[in-house]
């Protein structure tokens, strides 16, 4: 009878190894000893009483370059977690941790990391001893092992066992569950022996016949006699893959703490030994830190990716490119994510990603212009790219794209931007109201934005649904604007609303808006005060009509801050008219929106002249305002892009040429 073909997640696993070494983490237990956990504690409970200090740990290693990390369950089984009352708990504390590692990886965006079920020796007696029997073993496997699968880890990696026949034990165990692969080692002693007196030879032989996809070496001594003891593995089974994760060599102890001799760039140097004796995986086991990974990392990267690279002057550059394959999730012709180098591979926080271009303008000096695009109340969306190629052309640096404005159901403003940026290459201001999305819904479009190359928010209350197309529907404004500024800028420090990290810190660039028309400006101000102290980056007004109502502004902003102008760079907002119809509409029926009489009376005068008096009366006002703002915010109405064009074409032409 002849064995079933391996799964697919075995043959991605085989393919990657064979492509490229293949690095794992080093030592979790060691790490959190040094960071104040007591020696006494059990550490595999961490993975609930401090999962924030575990998941720091799996994102260190990551960004030192660890294509795999291991669980924080090394003794999560019933024998071990007895002597501190947790034996019912080995299934939900292997779980947790397996999940704990996954969310650590979509943090750090390396969705090509796997995840490594970690499980050690049961530390129960050996087998047929008394009170423990074969049942008893491997049923303590079992709970762990389904607890691993339960959390979703990408393979099960068997370390530091010194008897060959429980480790057997799990590995049957193990594969009666699942069809992952299965990396088994064992702890080998200076004199070249397991504690059962197994040697590297007969161990190999036997994981050989065990079905394991690879097998070798960890703990016990450092990188000399590890990788010695994987060559001997590597002669009695040449077929077989094989692993070598040492310690970071033999410790002393000083002032109460473990040192382990071995420094990272020793592990670094130590790399070519690994790969010529047969070694396909490498690692690091109790002392090695992120600094030791991260010194293993870029010696891999200078190395070739096949066995036959490494030579004694140190091997060939690594490939420009070499596909990978992902053992879950990803077909085997997924490409490796990029890393993030750091000097020292030592919990380096990944560097902030890059802001948009609106920031530099705004400091430049440059009268940043910028024109409102409402998107289509359709699934389609070629007039709307139509629209804002007629913008670029005409000269803006941004283009706003509302939310649902006055509650009209319109398609959604994140998606019109990406396309508009993808397809048209200009930035945009997204509108984000927190009427129509409950905390947890804001956070996430956030971070999808943000993934999408959004970078600029304009945050919004959002008009109440009893005035637009849903006037039976509800609203949730979990947070006001204030509140939205607050999400945004914490986002911006690298942490959820809930302290929670999300793998680097945003670089949003965050709007808020204000009414200079409002009746009581004072309540007015104070709400802005409060975006302002929120972190808000830049204001945008309502639309001005008239130099009178910026100084009234100016005259209250003085009063309170004590300053001639507003603390934050000002788009002032500006809505060109078109007729006296549209003139009168806008001041009577529309909410924050007053048109002085004067201007009124002007478009009355106007008659057929209304769109060019609209234009000009609106670049009159900005020749007025240009002193005062950082640019100017414009409002087309009912899809007038045409005139928008114009004006923004006029404003451009009437700006003053360069210095030569």
């Amino acid at each position: 009878m002849t064995s079933p073909a391996p799964s697919h997640a075995r043959r991605a696993f085989a393919s990657r190894i064979a492509a490229r070494p293949l690095l794992f983490d080093g030592a979790m237990g060691t790490l959190l000893y040094s960071r104040g956990i007591p020696q006494r504690a059990s550490l595999d409970e961490l993975v609930s009483t401090r999962p924030d200090m575990v998941a720091a740990i799996h994102r260190e290693y990551i960004a030192a370059g660890a294509d795999a990390i291991e669980t924080c369950t090394f003794g999560a089984n019933r024998f071990r977690l007895a002597p501190h009352g947790l034996a019912d708990r080995a299934g939900p504390l292997n779980r947790r941790a397996a999940q704990l590692a996954r969310e650590a990886r979509d943090v750090a965006g390396r969705g090509d990391v796997l995840v490594a079920g970690s499980i050690g020796p049961l530390l129960a007696p050996a087998r047929g001893s008394t009170g423990v029997g074969a049942g008893d073993v491997r049923a303590g496997f079992r709970e762990q092992v389904e607890g691993l699968l339960e959390g979703g880890v990408d393979l099960l990696l068997f370390e530091t066992f010194g008897r060959l026949e429980e480790l057997l034990d799990g590995i049957a165990v193990a594969r009666s569950l699942c069809d992952l692969p299965v990396v088994a080692e064992m702890t080998f002693a200076e004199d070249g022996t397991a504690s059962d007196g197994t040697s590297p030879e007969a161990a190999a032989v036997a994981l050989a016949g065990a079905g394991v996809d690879a097998a070798g070496v960890n703990c016990g001594v450092g990188p000399i006699l590890c990788a010695e003891a994987v060559a001997r593995m590597a002669a009695a089974a040449p077929a077989l893959a094989l692993s070598v994760m040492p310690n970071a060599g033999l410790p002393r102890r000083v002032e109460g703490q473990f040192v382990y001799a071995a420094d990272p760039v020793y592990f670094g140097e130590a790399v070519a030994g690994f790969l010529e004796s047969g070694a396909r995986i490498a690692g690091g086991c109790c002392g090695t830190t992120p600094r030791h990974v991260g010194a293993m990392r870029r010696a891999l990267d200078r190395l070739g990716t096949s066995p036959g690279d490494v030579a004694a002057s140190g091997g060939p550059a690594r490939p420009a490119s070499t596909p990978i394959s992902m053992v879950r999730g990803l077909p085997p012709a997924a490409e490796e994510a990029p890393r993030t180098s750091h000097a020292d591979g030592a919990g380096s926080e990944p560097e902030p990603l890059t802001p948009g271009r609106l920031p530099r303008l705004l400091g430049g000096g440059r009268f940043v212009v910028s024109v409102e695009i409402d998107p289509p109340r359709s699934v389609r969306i070629e007039r709307t790219l139509e629209a804002a190629t007629l913008l670029r052309d005409a000269g803006v640096d941004v283009v706003n794209v509302s939310d649902s404005a006055m509650a009209r159901v319109r398609m959604g403003a994140l998606a019109v931007a990406f396309a508009i940026q993808r397809d048209v290459g200009l930035e945009t201001i997204v509108h984000v109201t927190t009427r129509d999305r409950n905390l947890m819904a804001l956070e996430s479009e956030l971070l999808g934005a943000h993934a999408l190359g959004i970078r600029n928010i304009l945050a919004l209350t959002g008009d109440p649904p009893r005035i637009g197309d849903y006037p039976t529907g509800t609203a949730v404004w979990d947070v006001d604007s204030a509140g939205l500024v607050a999400i945004l800028k914490r986002l911006n420090r690298g942490e959820d609303q809930a302290g929670s990290p999300i793998g680097a810190p945003a670089a949003f660039t965050v709007a808020c808006a204000l009414d200079l028309t409002a009746e009581d400006l004072d309540r007015e101000l104070g709400r802005l005060e409060a975006k302002l102290d929120a972190g808000a980056d830049l204001v945008m007004t309502q639309p001005v009509y008239d130099i009178g109502q910026w100084e009234r502004l100016l005259d209250r902003v003085a009063a309170r801050w004590g300053a001639p102008r507003l603390p934050a760079p000002v788009l002032a907002g500006i809505l060109p008219l078109h007729s006296s119809r549209h003139a009168e509409f806008l001041h009577n029926e529309v909410p924050g929106i007053t048109i002085p009489e004067r201007v009124r009376a002007a478009m009355r005068e106007a008659g057929e002249r209304g769109t060019e008096v609209g234009i000009e009366m609106a670049l009159a006002l900005l020749e007025q305002l240009r002193p005062l703002v950082h640019g100017t915010y414009i409002m087309p109405s009912f899809g007038r892009y045409q005139m928008a064009a114009e004006l923004v074409r006029r404003i451009r032409a009437r700006e003053p040429a360069p210095a030569a």
